[in-house]
């Protein structure tokens, strides 16, 4: 039975939007620089406009035991963010870019966030798309499939055995 106040869930495309680019942002923060460096240099270079420069942090970690119980600090872990605009002349595009990328690496931030300007430039977006994502999207999968093949290699099944009651000398009411 439906609550008087249920309202179903909206599917709109500014919702839709933002889950395609948090997604891209996250393939973009993951791939290796020196796959970035071949497929982003040359537009990665010119005037950029700095809204921010990169930069690196440090963000607390949280966890939570089973994935599901209460949260926990982890640890903290180094990330390095970046804010700017590629250089229009060079690239055709006038979105601004941002990029938050684990370690202290500046240049992989500076590469993120001019992906991420070109793909939300709704003329560049195919093309970056697929240059970039659907390869970094099989490759990520690849590595994702080959760890759980580790994983799984190594995974040890215990099991226990009970004894029957009454089928053991050390059973009260046996002498």
């Amino acid at each position: 039975m439906l609550h008087n106040n249920y309202k179903p869930p909206v599917h709109d495309t500014q919702t839709s939007a933002a889950a395609a680019r948090a997604h891209w942002m996250a393939l973009l923060a993951r791939a290796p620089e020196a796959w970035l460096e071949t497929h982003l240099a040359a537009v990665s270079q010119g005037e950029l406009q700095w809204l921010r420069p990169a930069e690196t942090g440090l963000v607390m970690v949280q966890g939570r035991a089973g994935g599901s119980g209460q949260r926990f600090n982890l640890g903290e872990v180094g990330v390095t963010r970046c804010v700017l605009k590629p250089d229009a002349a060079r690239t055709g595009c006038t979105q601004v870019g941002v990029a938050y990328v684990m370690g202290g690496s500046h240049r992989h931030a500076l590469l993120a966030a001019v992906a991420d300007a070109l793909l939300q430039d709704p003329s560049l977006h195919p093309h970056w798309d697929e240059v970039l994502l659907r390869p970094l999207q099989g490759m990520q999968s690849a590595q994702a499939e080959k760890q759980n093949a580790q994983a799984q290699a190594t995974r040890v099944e215990f099991f226990t055995v009970a004894r029957e009651a009454g089928s053991g000398p050390d059973e009260v009411g046996d002498y």
